[in-house]
């Protein structure tokens, strides 16, 4: 085993003080980061950098898939030329109607019991 520091230094002492110089400007420059790299400042943008790339991941990946979905349907609704395909468009199109119509029945039947409660309610006797 040889021992590093019991052998003589051969730098003069300019040499040496240049050397200490550079060593500490590399060291400040190395806090000097680390500082930057955990000021909060930085901490919060990084987060809100990672969560947005999130967002974005996420909202390209629905897109992708609501796109797909509405090919399938357009294929499903339209042939190889563009036309429509009524023996698919009626159906659909008589349940979509049939449903928009029972929506609309039931609530107007709520609004109008909700109406006769409230003023059968407010007559006071004499």
């Amino acid at each position: 085993m040889s021992d590093t520091s019991s052998t003589p230094d051969i730098r003069t002492p300019a040499q040496i003080e240049a050397d200490i110089k550079r060593r500490r400007e590399t060291l400040a420059e190395t806090l000097d980061e680390i500082g930057a790299r955990v000021h909060p400042k930085t901490i919060v943008g990084d987060a809100k950098a990672k969560v947005v790339s999130n967002i974005d991941h996420t909202l390209g990946r629905a897109y992708v898939g609501v796109n797909r979905m509405v090919s399938d349907v357009r294929g499903q609704l339209v042939n190889d030329e563009g036309a429509p395909r009524l023996e698919r468009i009626v159906p659909v199109a008589l349940v979509v109607v049939g449903v928009v119509g029972l929506f609309a029945v039931g609530s107007r039947r709520g609004a109008v019991g909700s109406r006769r409660g409230s003023s059968g309610s407010r007559r006071r006797k004499r």
